[in-house]
């Protein structure tokens, strides 16, 4: 779905428009992935939480700074892969799309492969 590494972090977020492989559309309706958005949030929400849990019992409840300041890193560290996953989630619950690994086995069409005659 993504052009670029999750670790190419001015590039993370760009997107194909469409499948190299199968040729389906990724973006179903214009804004579709505004929805994306409430998942990232549920996604960084159990990030926040389980960072405060861990902290509280591994290092016996520290000053608040220091949970500020860890679930600031933590989540600003996971950003890109909060971003595609709340997209690809979002795109698999709610656009209809089924992944179908007979695809992934055969390789792309290409244009070039054509004759000309």
């Amino acid at each position: 779905m993504f052009r670029h590494s999750a670790l190419h972090l001015t590039k993370f977020d760009d997107m194909y428009e469409s499948c190299p492989v199968c040729g389906q559309h990724y973006e179903p309706e214009v804004g579709f992935y505004w929805g994306a958005m409430y998942i990232s949030y549920g996604f960084s929400t159990a990030i926040v939480v389980l960072t405060g849990v861990l902290l509280f019992y591994l290092a016996n409840d520290p000053p608040l700074w220091v949970y500020i300041t860890s679930v600031a890193v933590v989540v600003l560290a996971l950003t890109p892969l909060l971003f595609r996953y709340a997209r690809v989630v979002m795109l698999y619950f709610f656009g209809g799309i089924r992944y179908d690994p007979r695809f992934a086995e055969t390789p792309p069409p290409h244009s070039a492969d054509k004759t000309n005659s």
